[in-house]
């Protein structure tokens, strides 16, 4: 088969551009490294390190205000891994239904997850997200471009392999 520099100027121009590119990759990336590390804060800085109160009352019912409210709803974050499962949640939808607000939900989620006690279901929400957000614009929007009469994997060359 000759070299046909059209043919790759063609296929250069459909290739749609990552969703992580068009938002810009330098959000991704600095609310994926401030996420985890304000986590790392509460964690070791506040709630380990024994800057919160000791003797909140513990219930709602009680009162929570100030530190101690605070300290109630970091300790609900993580209790029963809920913030994993929040991660998991938004990331399945975010996965299934292609929203990218529900994909960076559960993105953020899934980062504070993993640092506040909720590994399991927050590392698999937080991989559900990402491959959400790393699917084209296009494709989340159900556009594709198809030329009239191609098939889908006529890029691929995989007809003369049958």
């Amino acid at each position: 088969m000759p070299f046909d520099a059209g043919l790759i100027r063609k296929e250069k121009s459909r290739v749609r551009r990552n969703i992580l590119q068009k938002c810009g990759g330098a959000a991704f990336v600095v609310a994926s490294l401030a996420v985890p590390g304000a986590s790392l804060g509460l964690r070791y800085g506040m709630l380990e390190a024994g800057l919160l109160p000791r003797d909140c009352g513990g219930s709602v019912a009680e009162g929570l205000g100030g530190l101690c409210g605070l300290k109630w709803v970091l300790v609900q974050a993580f209790v029963d891994q809920r913030l994993g499962w929040v991660a998991l949640g938004f990331g399945a939808l975010g996965f299934v239904t292609g929203r990218r607000a529900a994909a960076w939900i559960g993105w953020l989620c899934g980062m504070a997850g993993l640092v506040l006690y909720s590994f399991d279901p927050a590392a698999v929400g937080a991989m559900l997200s990402l491959l959400a957000l790393g699917r084209s614009a296009d494709d989340e929007r159900g556009q594709t471009e198809r030329e009239s009469g191609s098939k889908p994997g006529d890029g691929l060359g995989v007809g003369r392999l049958a």
